[in-house]
């Protein structure tokens, strides 16, 4: 198991038992706000140039994402596979855009509107379903 894999089987664990407690359902939105939060530690903490310091606020910042899209896909709104494809294919997509010599604000138009598309066909078939 990786040490990604891993953290997102804690983040299982911690959610479970945020749900025993009653206080499962706006977990997301609550740690969205942490990375904010984590984020300022990690500006402020990057300059002191203290390796491990740095390393344990950066830390905080995966272990918040990482429940957020934990809490996210508990609810429906995500699903994690989908979205760590997603990122894989739309950063690939970049940096090989680039290597090819295609600006990445080019290649950034080209993906809102292959996003767009792929919004208006969901809606469609939502439409067709009902």
């Amino acid at each position: 198991m990786s040490d990604l894999e891993r953290l997102f089987e804690l983040a299982k664990r911690k959610h479970a038992i945020d749900q025993q407690s009653g206080g499962g359902g706006e977990h997301g939105l609550t740690y969205l706000n942490d990375i904010k939060a984590e984020v300022d530690e990690v500006l402020e903490e990057r300059p002191r140039l203290r390796r491990c310091y740095l390393e344990d606020e950066l830390a905080d910042v995966i272990w918040n994402y990482v429940n957020v899209l934990t809490a996210f896909e508990h609810n429906g709104e995500i699903e994690i596979n989908s979205l760590l494809k997603r990122a894989c294919d739309k950063y690939q997509q970049r940096v090989d855009g680039i290597e090819s010599g295609i600006k990445w604000q080019q290649i950034k138009v080209l993906q809102q509107q292959q996003l767009a598309n792929e919004h208006q066909q969901q809606l469609t078939k939502e439409l067709d379903t009902k």
